[in-house]
């Protein structure tokens, strides 16, 4: 109901008690008006015939002759003169209250009129509002509802406002679940996608090591190799799944940064010697972070292995950070021939594997970075630098 319709109610409401009020006020005073018409005229003939005591009976006739006149005398206490005669107030205000009687009908009809319409008035407006929340709601239960607009300040239009509320929040809920049952459908297509490739390697090495064949070792070392694989992706897809129901707790504290880079280099050393790549961190004093090492040191291990494949032999990966009175910035950057530009935006989905991809990778490791720094309130990005090879930026905010 808008604004304007709810004062024309309440103007109604208002006009019809002040109409009856007013008729009601206007009979009482005709009323007292008669009263003391009949004490005054009652007043002075009894002190007319008080002093003249022969008056009386002239008084009596004119009286019959002249009903309803009436004159300002003096009042007096001795008010039965006229009733001694057989007059009532009634005899001199006949007229007066025949009109104030037909008055205060016309009125006391027009007024109960006047608000009994606005009465039905505003209850036929008050159902209508109900079925059409009746109807919006009936057609939210159907997905066919478009959003609600709730002009007004009465009680139907915080009414109104609550159910838009309400049902953006509805609608916001549903597409948040079908987008995540469409990325579990997605995510589970992409994992038995991953498990299936070593499955396959190591099965056919142990058909290969059926035959007997004359490098069995070769065999076993295909096969090792892919069952840590499955570990690893297994091991990855337990955090991503720990982060996703949110039961993956991190424990913020105060960190070197500095020692948290040479920590991550560390637990990769074998395969670096390994890749002929070497790490290359300067030190530049204390600098400080609110992280968690532990975690944190996976995902800038995520980022150094991709740098580290993605490097030829006899090439160094670099590290420097700073920071400053808003965050603390770590750059990690390989001499390679950097991302292909159609990878960069995706990089840090799960699962992609860009084209450059080595067979080991399952496109969790950057995923799994980004899902970690970004849950210690910080930001990640992907970049080539200006002359080659490719960049990480990593930003934790204070």
């Amino acid at each position: 109901m808008s604004k304007q319709k709810s004062s024309l109610i309440t103007l109604g409401f208002v006009l019809s008690v002040s109409l009856i009020t007013s008729i009601i006020s206007a009979m009482l005073v005709s009323s007292h008006d008669s009263r003391t018409q009949f004490r005054l005229l009652n007043a002075i003939c009894s002190e007319t015939t008080a002093q003249a005591p022969e008056t009386r009976e002239i008084i009596s006739a004119v009286l019959k002759d002249h009903t309803g006149n009436t004159g300002i005398c003096p009042d007096r206490t001795d008010y039965t003169f006229l009733p001694s005669l057989g007059y009532q107030e009634a005899d001199f205000s006949k007229p007066s209250c025949l009109r104030t009687s037909l008055l205060a009908v016309i009125g006391f009809v027009t007024g109960t009129s006047l608000f009994i319409l606005a009465f039905l008035y505003r209850n036929r407006m008050e159902a209508a509002r109900i079925r059409a929340l009746a109807d919006y709601l009936a057609q939210v239960h159907t997905g066919k509802a478009p959003l609600l607009s709730a002009p007004g300040e009465d009680d139907f239009a915080k009414l109104e406002d609550e159910i838009y509320k309400t049902v953006t929040a509805l609608y916001h809920t549903k597409d948040t679940a079908v987008q995540a049952k469409n990325d579990f459908a997605k995510n589970l297509s992409n994992i038995a996608h991953q498990i299936k490739t070593p499955l396959t390697a190591a099965s056919l090495s142990l058909q290969m090591l059926k035959r007997r064949s004359e490098s069995p070792e070769h065999h076993m070392a295909q096969i090792e190799k892919q069952l840590l694989r499955l570990t690893h992706l297994e091991e990855s897809l337990l955090v991503l799944s720990r982060m996703d129901a949110g039961t993956l707790l991190l424990q913020r504290e105060e960190t070197d940064v500095f020692t948290l880079l040479v920590l991550a280099a560390d637990n990769l050393q074998e395969l670096l010697v390994d890749s002929a790549v070497s790490i290359d961190i300067p030190e530049f004093g204390e600098m400080m972070a609110a992280i968690d090492l532990d975690w944190t040191m996976e995902a800038v291990m995520n980022l150094m292995k991709n740098c580290m494949e993605h490097s030829g032999a006899d090439t160094t990966i670099h590290c420097s950070y700073a920071q400053n009175p808003l965050y603390t910035e770590i750059l990690i950057w390989d001499e390679g021939d950097g991302f292909a530009k159609e990878d960069i935006p995706h990089l840090f989905e799960r699962f992609y594997r860009g084209r450059s991809a080595g067979e080991s990778g399952a496109g969790i490791g950057l995923a799994l970075a980004k899902e970690i720094i970004e849950r210690q309130n910080g930001t990640i990005r992907a970049m080539n630098k200006p002359n080659s090879g490719a960049l990480f930026e990593i930003r934790f905010y204070h």
